[in-house]
């Protein structure tokens, strides 16, 4: 209905943030090229904070879409899950195969360290971005409830 009364191409207000229509503040200039810094180095943490709305989860979508090309990215959105689950998902994100039974904390790390060391072997960098990041289990890296 909409599409054909207003002459749109598609459906507008989707509920995803969509990065081809965000619009570049010189803040969001100021925060993608901190986060573009941030990348080049040879590790650590870059944290993006914000208020609610400012566009922080869209300026990470265009990071991904958009970023360098020799990183491999990994992006968890929900982080409100054990820390099992939470690891499970960076599996998941990093294409790591593990049979279903596995379960244990320890399990999971060796499989992303293993396939941490194989991307630097081919000379690419890591990056785990985390949504709503103050929610997530990975403050403490254990089962307490954080």
């Amino acid at each position: 209905m909409y599409l054909q009364h207003f002459g749109l191409k598609e459906m507008p207000f989707s509920i995803a943030p969509d990065p081809r229509y965000l619009y570049m503040s010189q803040r969001h200039q100021e925060a993608l090229a901190h986060l573009l810094y941030g990348l080049q180095g040879e590790g650590g943490i870059v944290l993006l904070t914000g208020e609610v709305g400012t566009g922080k989860t869209t300026l990470s979508r265009k990071l991904l879409n958009n970023g360098p090309k020799n990183i491999t990215y990994a992006w968890v959105v929900n982080p409100k899950l054990s820390v099992e689950d939470l690891l499970a998902t960076i599996c998941d994100e990093l294409s790591i195969a593990y049979a279903p039974q596995t379960t244990g904390i320890k399990q999971f790390t060796d499989l992303i360290s293993e396939k941490l060391i194989q991307i630097h072997a081919e000379g690419r960098n890591t990056v785990l971005m985390i949504d709503e990041a103050r929610t997530c289990r990975l403050r403490c890296l254990s089962s307490c409830a954080c």
